[in-house]
């Protein structure tokens, strides 16, 4: 208790002080970041070993949807899912990446590598210009944060194409 008196009353201070106008004292909020697990599927091949393992993983998140779907696998050691997040939803035919949002949950997950996949309502797989680039932004951020991109799936109803295996990764 005498630790929070403490900051109170060197807050106090810090507000009785006479300052100008230009340097008056900044708010800064104390925060702690957490995931919240809004549900959970069972995986029971455990372990995800190729891209087709992967693809069976994610095509009940992304089939049914009517606009793209940017999802993250986060994954242990060992290769098994840990977490899946749904962390774009664009529009129609496209959806805005960011390192940032794909490599959140990873971070948060503790995870050793990711895998992410994405839908195209179109139902045809074939990687755009901007699948493959997005594909070498996240690869170089994993490299800078130590959380390796293993693949990035294009997936349809049918059929998947995987970056990894086109050689893009």
């Amino acid at each position: 208790m005498i630790k929070y008196q403490i900051i109170n009353h060197q807050q106090l201070e810090l507000l009785e002080r006479e300052v100008p106008d230009k340097q008056r004292a900044k708010r800064v909020n104390i925060v702690s970041l957490k995931l919240v697990r809004e549900s959970s599927v069972l995986y029971k091949e455990r372990q995800i070993k190729s891209p087709e393992d992967a693809y069976k993983l994610l095509k009940p998140f992304l089939v049914e949807a009517d606009r793209e779907l940017f999802v993250v696998v986060c994954l242990d050691t060992k290769n098994q899912p840990t977490a899946i997040n749904i962390c774009h939803v664009g529009s129609l035919n496209s959806s805005i990446v960011h390192p940032r949002e794909v490599f959140k949950s990873a971070i948060l997950s503790n995870s050793a590598s990711i895998i992410v996949a994405h839908n195209h309502p179109s139902s045809d797989p074939t990687p755009s210009r901007e699948d493959i680039e997005v594909t070498k932004r996240l690869v170089e951020a994993g490299r800078i944060v130590g959380i390796e991109l293993l693949d990035h799936l294009v997936v349809c109803e049918e059929k998947f194409v995987s970056l990894k295996e086109k050689g893009y990764i």
